[in-house]
């Protein structure tokens, strides 16, 4: 029998999703409290990769077992797993469906505060307020949301048979806690493609690089050694869509 898992983590204390030898990650401690509950060693297999320290407010990873659950396996994992990981959901799924494979669209959402607090410092990127032109960086994310190949706004793009991303969203938001929010939608993404982009986009917002540059910059016509990375801490993986699996939206 096939289960997909419906969950989220704050990532602060891991080095991402993925299973890594000498570091502690999502997968692991998943896979962990799951081969206690059932007493035999489990695999999940997640819906994508995130970086050291990024967390998900939506994530699904699916697992095989032998057979179904007698007890509230969402209950019993929630009591076994630290506080920063929570289990939403534990449904059936076909055995044809793949948690990584048929997710049909995910969306990222980057946080930032920009005035220094202690309660958001693991949650948020910090940038402060002072020269930083929101209506810049709206602007910035419209030239996102034209372009279509990001060879140019990722990690070791050679790896990739294709740098083409279809991208369905990308905006900045002012929210109202006073933050604000970059929220991407896309078919798929590359290594390291959003914290790049809104690094750079928040190289526009303070002045420090011009609009024209930004486009430079996403068409290779600068050099790659001066991209910055947003912080790691602001980035959520917020949102799977599945053909066959109406899931509400992430409320955070």
């Amino acid at each position: 029998m096939k289960f997909f898992l419906h969950l989220a983590y704050k990532g602060t204390r891991y080095h991402g999703w993925q299973r890594q030898p000498g570091h502690p990650t999502v997968q692991e401690t998943l896979e962990g409290a799951l081969g206690q509950m059932l007493g035999k060693k489990i695999t999940c297999i997640g819906c994508g990769r995130t970086d050291a320290g990024v967390h998900a407010s939506q994530y699904f990873c699916h697992i095989v077992v032998d057979q179904g659950f007698d007890f509230d396996p969402v209950f019993r994992l929630n009591k076994m797993l630290p506080d920063d990981i929570s289990i939403f959901d534990l449904f059936e799924v076909d055995r044809d469906a793949h948690a990584q494979r048929d997710a049909l669209e995910r969306t990222y959402t980057y946080r930032i505060h920009t005035a220094k607090n202690a309660f958001l410092s693991e949650v948020s990127g910090y940038y402060p307020a002072e020269n930083l032109d929101v209506g810049t960086l709206k602007a910035a994310a419209e030239m996102v949301a034209a372009q279509r190949d990001f060879r140019y706004m990722c990690r070791k793009p050679a790896v990739y048979k294709s740098t083409d991303c279809d991208l369905r969203a990308a905006e900045w938001r002012e929210e109202e806690d006073g933050r604000l929010s970059f929220r991407i939608s896309a078919n798929r993404f590359l290594k390291g493609m959003v914290r790049l982009l809104v690094g750079n986009m928040l190289e526009t917002g303070y002045g420090r690089l011009g609009l024209d540059e930004f486009k430079d910059l996403m068409e290779g016509r600068r050099p790659v050694s001066s991209y910055p990375f947003a912080y790691p801490q602001g980035l959520y993986l917020s949102e799977v869509k599945y053909p066959y699996q109406s899931i509400l939206r992430s409320s955070t």
